[in-house]
């Protein structure tokens, strides 16, 4: 009797709880007495799946969006740290909000030149003409944070701190760092480099056609130079060009306005479009000898800033690639389907992992490269395998986010269609993967392999 009037007081107590008007309407939809009768039939573990499905859902505290997953950060200083947050905060805010309007119309936005020099960061290995002095790994870190949001912003950086400055800091004289490098360094004036011609790439070791002719203390430079990043803009543009009297290949710094030297912006372009690319033509362009690179006198001099600068493109395809995952894991943790974040989906987590092994690989080869650059040790070699490694996978890295963004991800709102475009360009320049492919195998070999 007792367990009777046990069930009773159950029942009771349950028909308090009860919202009798939904179960009314629950019983127009479903067959109540066979829907009972079959939750009757499962066990414990079914049950409390089947209440967990169907139960409260509290809001779940998802992990940071952060692509250093082996938090090479911490082996930064405090002042470094300090500085790539800061950078970092300068992309987000005043980079991301227009970069794709910008990107869209080809167009550069020189009202962030400025900014970008309040930031001083420009020159940041170089010691004295006011430039920071930090190390090669600080300058990679900073070319990954502006990739990161921006490849263009990135490349216009990394020609003018990079490319221009550095052809005057390793090859010029004195004098010509006093005069270019402290203006340059604040930003007030811009610079470009000259060594890709139309019909020579990568191949500029022993191909170029840009010539340089002595006449007393002139030099006449003839030739075209393309895909100059910077250079309709530029106040002043390293060309690299072979003197016909000995046939070495000297730099020479050629003034905005210099009479026979004419810019035309490269157009159409389905990459880095907010760079301002030029088709450069030299039509007996006379300049002084005062404006000869001094210490540049052959193709050894121009490889010792390609060298140095290869190690930066590497640092950009990192960054490239951090966007694209970055983006990507962001996505698929607020687009949903079948009622559930497609982050939540397995085949969706290893497309993730996946881009996730090949950017921390990308990391740390890129952080171990800048070690080699602050210790002085490295070589073309180091600098071309980075390049060659980094600019294969970012193009993996990026196909996987756009992939994982179904047709969302040919939309320029969400990024990644940028940064798909963007790792076709980083891919090509700073030497092809089959010219720094042949460097490192020369390397590892012994035999030269160019033709």
């Amino acid at each position: 009797m007792s367990s009777v009037f046990s069930k009773i007081r159950q029942a009771y107590n349950l028909l308090k709880e009860v919202d009798i008007d939904a179960i009314g309407k629950l019983a127009e939809k479903v067959d109540l007495p066979a829907a009972m009768k079959q939750l009757g039939k499962l066990d414990d573990a079914q049950l409390k799946g089947l209440m967990k499905m169907i139960g409260p859902h509290h809001h779940k505290e998802l992990p940071p969006i952060d692509g250093d997953f082996y938090d090479l950060s911490l082996t930064l200083t405090e002042e470094e740290r300090a500085l790539q947050l800061r950078v970092r905060a300068f992309m987000e805010t005043e980079v991301r909000p227009i970069v794709n309007e910008y990107w869209l119309k080809a167009e550069f936005p020189f009202e962030l030149i400025p900014k970008l020099a309040a930031l001083n960061i420009c020159g940041v290995t170089y010691k004295g003409y006011g430039c920071p002095s930090m190390s090669h790994q600080m300058e990679g870190i900073l070319a990954m944070e502006m990739s990161r949001i921006d490849s263009s912003i990135a490349t216009f950086f990394g020609v003018q701190s990079g490319l221009a400055m550095g052809s005057i800091y390793l090859k010029g004289s004195e004098a010509q760092k006093q005069e270019w490098l402290p203006r340059m360094q604040q930003m007030q004036l811009i610079g470009a480099f000259g060594l890709t011609e139309p019909e020579v790439g990568s191949g500029a070791a022993g191909g170029l056609t840009t010539t340089a002719r002595r006449e007393g203390n002139k030099w006449v430079l003839n030739g075209q130079k393309k895909w100059i990043g910077n250079a309709t803009f530029a106040d002043v543009i390293v060309i690299w060009a072979r003197d016909v009297a000995d046939d070495n290949v000297k730099g020479f710094l050629v003034r905005k306005g210099a009479t026979g030297l004419a810019t035309e912006k490269i157009r159409d372009k389905m990459a880095l479009r907010i760079v301002q690319n030029a088709l450069i033509t030299l039509t007996d362009c006379w300049v002084e000898e005062a404006d000869r690179l001094q210490e540049a006198n052959s193709f050894k001099d121009t490889a010792d800033v390609l060298r140095m600068t290869r190690a930066g493109v590497a640092w950009e395809a990192v960054g490239c690639a951090r966007g694209a995952y970055e983006s990507a894991l962001k996505y698929t943790r607020e687009r949903k389907q079948f009622g559930k974040p497609i982050a939540s989906f397995q085949l969706i987590q290893n497309h993730l992992v996946e881009m996730l092994c090949n950017l921390t690989a990308m990391q740390t080869m890129v952080f171990r490269l800048s070690q080699l650059q602050d210790e002085g040790k490295l070589t073309d070699e180091h600098a071309s395998l980075a390049k060659v490694f980094c600019s294969l996978r970012t193009r993996d890295v990026v196909s996987h986010a756009r992939e994982v963004m179904g047709g969302n991800g040919i939309l320029l709102e969400y990024d990644v269609a940028r940064f798909v475009a963007d790792a076709e360009a980083i891919y090509s320049y700073e030497g092809t993967k089959e010219i720094n492919s042949l460097i490192v195998g020369r390397a590892i070999t012994g035999f030269s392999a160019f033709v």
